[in-house]
């Protein structure tokens, strides 16, 4: 059977899930920068922004994949992160429509906040369906599909992002988002399965606590994903990516949502090439040597003049970091 005819086409549903509440949020988190650096003109209020996202994001992600496998429903906790996503794009746009008053980055670093919250339920959720949809046979040629649609989402959302802002206006980018979120939402809601229920019930804190012990009595484990954060660490700097485009580059918003695809692109392009070209020896040369890359790659973005040259940089900063994620889930399923 093919696995989009699963449980009545479910996979297709959630497949839809995924692609909509991608492209909704990549099209807000291109506008929302270049909005608050319109407002501001200062780079902090750009770092300010990603505070504001990943404060909420922390502080719910220890709690999200324990709550989707033991409240409520897993399609309810998609929907949630739709619609927590939904109330950041419809009070976007109301701002940019001028229906609100007062101070209109308060309003923004106010919205971001919802956006953390979401972005905690919606891989819990979306992986936890996956596995219940198909079977396990079936389950690497799903997520490729899935990881396609995703990296999709990664390169396109940007551009179009940028695209609206540039020929059309703010309201309307941030509206575009807004509807995709409307569809997450619908595709989460057509998705009609049989659950199935957790018989087991951890408190809460000793499933955190259990996991934190895991990760920081295995060392392989802990390197990977310290590895992991210094390429996050690294990776921050594209927040930045407005101040560039209007102080430096002189150029409009059209052109930062291009710039911001590159890293996408890149990883995307390592992804095909991985696949036909496994890296089965000297997997650890090739992991440190991708996140060196990466490394230098941002650095050289940081000092470049050129728009050109910082987009080929970061389309190369995609390629290495595209390398250094497969081989750092690889090692994550091996030692977990």
């Amino acid at each position: 059977m093919d696995i989009f005819k699963y449980h009545n086409y479910a996979f297709v549903k959630l497949l839809a899930f995924r692609i909509q509440i991608s492209l909704a949020y990549q099209i807000m988190a291109v506008v929302v920068g270049w909005h608050i650096y319109e407002l501001t003109r200062d780079p902090l209020a750009l770092g300010l922004i990603g505070l504001a996202e990943v404060i909420p994001y922390f502080a719910s992600a220890l709690f999200a994949g324990h709550a989707v496998d033991h409240f409520y429903t897993r399609r309810g906790f998609g929907m949630l992160a739709a619609f927590l996503l939904l109330i950041n794009t419809f009070t976007l746009t109301s701002l940019a429509l001028g229906w609100l008053s007062g101070d209109a980055s308060l309003w923004i670093y106010g919205s971001v906040i919802f956006t953390g919250f979401a972005r905690a339920f919606i891989a819990p959720s979306y992986n936890t369906l996956f596995a219940i949809i198909l079977p396990r046979k079936d389950f690497a040629r799903a997520a490729g599909i899935g990881t396609t649609a995703f990296q999709a989402g990664l390169v396109l959302g940007p551009a179009i992002g940028g695209m609206l802002v540039g020929f059309a206006s703010k309201a309307v980018a941030y509206g575009v988002s807004a509807t995709l979120c409307l569809g997450a939402m619908a595709a989460m809601f057509a998705l009609k399965i049989k659950e199935p229920k957790n018989t087991v019930s951890i408190p809460v804190i000793s499933s955190i606590k259990q996991g934190l012990s895991f990760v920081f009595s295995n060392q392989v484990v802990l390197g990977a994903m310290s590895l992991d954060m210094f390429a996050i660490l690294f990776g921050g700097a594209v927040a930045m990516l407005p101040a560039f485009i209007h102080d430096i580059y002189h150029l409009g918003p059209e052109s930062l949502g291009l710039l911001r695809s590159a890293p996408a692109a890149g990883a995307i392009a390592a992804g095909i090439w991985i696949t036909r070209h496994p890296i089965n020896l000297h997997a650890g040369r090739w992991l440190l040597s991708s996140v060196a890359g990466f490394g230098l790659c941002i650095i050289g973005f940081g000092l470049s003049n050129s728009y050109w040259v910082a987009a080929m940089l970061l389309l190369l900063s995609g390629i290495f970091d595209g390398i250094s994620v497969v081989l750092r889930q690889t090692i994550m399923q091996l030692a977990t």
